[in-house]
């Protein structure tokens, strides 16, 4: 495959940015799992990102995928995403398993934060499978402060869960756990018991992963775990029924949005066009200000006080608990 290089477009409505990136290198990173290191035609700079920090890869097909970045922060001219193989996915991990080649040029959209690693005098971090990635930046940001912490890491069989190398290097502070080999995490050794207020836990992988984390967890105080979904969690019934009204502040309009269509397919037909990606509430692209209303907040994103705070919601997904919200847009 080859393909020519086209100079950057402008940023994108909402401060995001595009760039087209160069597949600088692909491997393997472990059985089903390839790694991407992607850098700029021109060896220009990259944007400037935070561990927990995820891009979008925007394939020919014009379909989106969210990655985290996992590779070094501190390196401004290359990112490192990997992509999981999924068969019952929608085409871009085969593709880019199949069908991206060394060389090639792909749109990037981001990066964005919505798991961003805060201060904490501990961290235990845990990971199922390709759930890893945005920890891998965290680690090396405790290391690099000097901060204490441990990883609680699974997978279906070791081969399959990749970086294991890179981790290796910190012998004492990681627990691989191999499902066919450990049986499932042993979730209660980890987290049962009285919450530790210095610890903050950070958990990514599977849903089922999750809700068990947060099962564990349900009882200790806000802020202490944190998660992030590569898939959208089970949205529960929306809280009103009926169509509801949006304001939308810069354009001194208001859209009807009627039971069965999205906040953000309803402004679109005002003529504002949102950016946004994964249209699932999972990825935070189209996160819109909330100036009065109450938003009913269906998204995976936000934690319990962001969502109780009501200053912003992910309009692919989220609706109106009442009859009129006002959105700064």
């Amino acid at each position: 495959m080859s393909l020519t290089a086209s100079p950057d477009p402008p940023p994108e409505p909402g401060g995001s940015s595009r760039n087209t990136l160069r597949v600088e290198r692909k491997s393997k990173a472990a059985d089903g799992v390839v790694g991407l290191t992607l850098v700029h035609p021109g060896g220009r700079r990259l944007p400037d990102w935070a561990p927990g920090a995820h891009i979008d890869l925007i394939l020919p097909s014009g379909v989106t995928r969210q990655y985290s970045l996992c590779g070094d922060r501190w390196d401004a001219y290359s990112y490192r995403i990997a992509v999981l193989r999924e068969p019952g996915g929608r085409g871009g991990s085969a593709y880019v398993h199949d069908e991206l080649e060394q060389g090639d040029l792909v749109d990037v959209g981001g990066p964005r934060n919505n798991f961003p690693l805060v201060p904490s005098e501990e961290y235990l971090f845990i990971a199922g499978g390709i759930g890893v990635t945005p920890l891998l930046p965290m680690i090396r940001q405790a290391e690099l402060l000097g901060v204490d912490w441990t990883l609680l890491y699974g997978g279906r069989t070791r081969d399959s869960m990749a970086f294991t190398d890179e981790l290796g290097a910190h012998e004492g502070r990681v627990t691989l756990a191999p499902q066919d080999e450990c049986g499932l995490l042993a979730l209660p050794a980890w987290l049962d018991g009285p919450p530790r207020p210095r610890t903050k836990v950070y958990a990514c992988g599977p849903g089922r992963l999750l809700e068990a984390v947060g099962a564990r967890c349900a009882h200790w105080p806000a802020g202490l775990l944190r998660t992030e979904r590569f898939v959208p969690s089970v949205p529960r019934a929306p809280v009103r029924d009926e169509a509801f009204e949006v304001e939308l502040a810069r354009q001194a309009t208001s859209v009807t949005v009627e039971p069965g269509v999205t906040v953000l397919e309803a402004v679109r037909t005002a003529g504002v066009n949102v950016l946004s990606s994964c249209e699932q509430g999972t990825c935070g692209t189209c996160e819109t200000g909330v100036l009065a209303g109450r938003p009913d907040q269906r998204d995976s994103i936000l934690d319990d006080g962001e969502r109780a705070a009501g200053d912003c919601m992910f309009i692919c997904v989220s609706r109106s608990c009442g009859p009129t919200l006002i959105l700064d847009l």
